[in-house]
């Protein structure tokens, strides 16, 4: 496999993937396993695959920018990882979670945990007991799309439930777009998460050794060992054209002009749209441009002790800016990267907000007083080393009727294919969903080809 990007290209692909994420290695990783004589480029913007999973170094191993984990029913992507022999990879563990709130950290991994949730009085715990059990029995997603996350989840679990436990959550991850968001995006939440757990009731999740980019790279050496394919980094597409049945794709990169049979986008939505614009009809570019996104800042500390014994940590305070605290340590432990301890911070905002815009000094700078305030003993000398990593497509917002939004696989004039995480419905983005999407739209082209 190839990842120059500096070389006149003049033969045709069969396909030109754009984006090395895991959609994007999926669709290559499928057409390569059903077809081997394939012609195959995957085109990244950035100098790494892995999109969202990519990663960095901590002490000679690789760690996820953005924090990543498993259900164990994602049956998708452990489908894949046992296709390419590396379940043993694979480490499945009780996650340790908990809620903060009014200052307070209580423990939630377990039906027994939320007995003791004092935040709520008896019939309220139980009623949020129930909740979760309510929301696992819809079967026909369709009948929540014309409500609110809020709505449906009062309607379940009462106001006062949803005031303490979900409001602050669906703030904390959608900010000013809350009370907007689909009764269909929080249900699959519910759904998965009451899927993942042990005998006892327990949350289980998994982690893959190494971390996600190592899954990625195990794909990409498949893919490079048994297709005819080029990975092109630190090529960012500027312009899409068709002529003569032929896709003309134009880069940043001088001389760099490629030519393909098929395109698929696996970029946001808006992205693709500026790619085509200036020859797809307007309706189309206004429908790619209907779904709008939040972006995401994730502060990692290396920390040389831990700062609690639990995983995640949930803030229920409208008045902490982070939505989690999750100590990757705690579940992957400190042994994996030298003794660090690690904590991600996680902010999901719109990336005009002036947070957005500091640099890493800057926004540990604003987060020191409020880790102070949830760790009373922490002291910032345990800080080895941090790092601020920005997303500013990070999460799609899932309205109500989100389904009427979602444009086509696949465009009219033919040999265009779009398979972006915004797409993942009823389902939230997600590596799994990635990978299912990412092989289906490579069958779906097996069959154009």
């Amino acid at each position: 496999m190839c990842n120059e990007s500096n070389n006149q290209t003049t033969s045709v692909y069969d396909v030109v993937i754009i984006g090395a994420g895991f959609t994007g290695l999926s669709v290559a990783y499928e057409l390569t396993k059903q077809r081997k004589n394939l012609k195959i480029a995957i085109v990244e913007a950035q100098s790494d695959i892995g999109g969202l999973a990519s990663a960095f170094d901590v002490g000679g191993n690789k760690l996820d920018r953005f924090y990543h984990h498993w259900f164990t029913n994602d049956e998708y992507v452990m489908e894949l990882v046992s296709e390419l022999g590396c379940l043993d990879k694979v480490k499945i563990n009780p996650s340790n979670t908990g809620i903060f709130f009014a200052n307070n950290f209580f423990k939630l991994s377990t039906p027994f945990d939320l007995l003791k949730f004092k935040p709520l009085n008896m019939i309220n715990r139980i009623r949020l007991g129930l909740l979760a059990l309510r929301a696992r029995r819809v079967k026909n997603w369709h009948e929540l799309e014309t409500h609110s996350a809020s709505e449906w989840l009062c309607s379940l679990g009462g106001k006062e439930v949803y005031k303490t436990v979900w409001e602050p959550l669906l703030r904390g991850k959608f900010g000013p777009y809350a009370d907007d968001i689909s009764a269909v995006w929080f249900w699959n939440k519910l759904k998965l998460r009451g899927g993942s757990r042990g005998k006892g009731g327990e949350e289980r999740l998994a982690y893959f050794e190494g971390g996600f980019i190592a899954l990625a790279k195990i794909m990409l050496e498949f893919i490079e060992s048994n297709n005819n394919s080029d990975l092109i980094l630190n090529s960012k597409i500027k312009k899409l054209t068709k002529k003569n049945d032929l896709w003309i794709i134009e880069s940043n990169v001088p001389d760099k002009t490629l030519i393909a049979k098929h395109v698929v986008c696996t970029t946001p939505l808006p992205l693709t749209a500026n790619l085509i614009q200036h020859w797809a009809e307007p309706e189309y570019i206004k429908k790619l441009n209907k779904i709008s996104y939040i972006g995401n800042t994730c502060l990692v500390l290396e920390l040389d002790r831990s700062l609690s014994s639990l995983y995640w940590i949930n803030v229920n305070d409208p008045t902490f800016p982070f939505v989690g605290v999750i100590e990757h340590t705690n579940f992957e432990g400190p042994e994996n990267y030298q003794g660090k301890h690690i904590v991600y911070l996680s902010k999901y905002l719109p990336v005009s907000d002036e947070l957005y815009k500091k640099n890493k000094d800057e926004f540990l700078e604003y987060s020191l007083p409020y880790i102070k305030r949830m760790f009373p003993d922490f002291d910032s000398s345990c800080i080895v080393k941090h790092h601020l990593w920005k997303e500013e497509w990070s999460q799609p917002i899932v309205v109500k009727k989100y389904s009427e939004l979602i444009p086509e696989k696949h465009h009219p004039i033919g040999g265009l294919h779009l398979s972006s995480m915004a797409m993942i419905y009823p389902e939230d983005r997600g590596t799994n969903y990635a990978i299912r999407e990412g092989r289906a739209m490579a069958r779906e082209l097996l069959e154009l080809i």
